[in-house]
């Protein structure tokens, strides 16, 4: 079973995957959940693999976290509708031996480069801290056949930076308030303009 959470503990610091799904808080969903509200939709999925190189017993290894991802993906047939991504490049090149039609996010918060990272990660799109951003790395990135899409920018200032050097998409804590300024940047349709 695949959850849905941005920590890998729950209160009290026990981790989740030593839990069946009822003894956890009904907040967090199954990843199974969240794929059945494709149906009917062209949502695209952006599923961050969290995985802990130094603390192993809080997730499984990348062979077997990439696999439940993967059957789950294709349960619902969605291939062409999610983008893995993760910090930990173990991750996205299990995913692409398992199955390299799926799209792969190198997350990184480090200044380095950004040719270096797509290679060492196997990935088709870069994910970088949303500061490490500028017009010349977005273009290297499109010129090598990369999507680039930053995270985490949670206000118009830096969505506009982002924007104008060219990105792909935003990853922000706030979409609701995202979807809003994108509309009132010329007509531009957000949902069609996702990667």
């Amino acid at each position: 079973m695949v959850v849905v959470s941005h920590d890998p503990v729950v209160a009290g610091g026990i981790p989740i995957r030593t839990r069946i799904h009822d003894e956890l808080p009904r907040e967090i969903p199954t990843l199974d959940d969240v794929f059945e509200l494709a149906r009917g939709n062209a949502i695209q999925f952006d599923v961050e693999a969290k995985i802990f190189p130094d603390e192993p017993e809080l997730t499984p290894g990348p062979e077997e976290f990439a696999g439940l991802i993967l059957s789950l993906i294709r349960r619902h047939a969605l291939e062409n509708r999610v983008i893995l991504l993760c910090f930990d490049p173990r991750m996205l090149r299990v995913m692409k031996t398992l199955e390299p039609s799926i799209r792969r996010s190198a997350l990184f918060e480090t200044l380095r480069d950004w040719m270096e990272v797509a290679r060492e990660f196997e990935a088709t799109c870069l994910g970088p801290e949303y500061r490490l951003v500028t017009p010349e790395r977005v273009a290297q990135a499109h010129a090598a056949g990369l999507q680039v899409v930053p995270w985490t920018a949670n206000n118009p200032e830096d969505w506009g930076k982002l924007a104008a050097a060219g990105v792909d998409g935003i990853i922000s804590d706030d979409p609701g308030a995202l979807i809003d300024w994108l509309k009132k940047q010329k007509g531009h349709d957000p949902v069609r303009s996702c990667p």
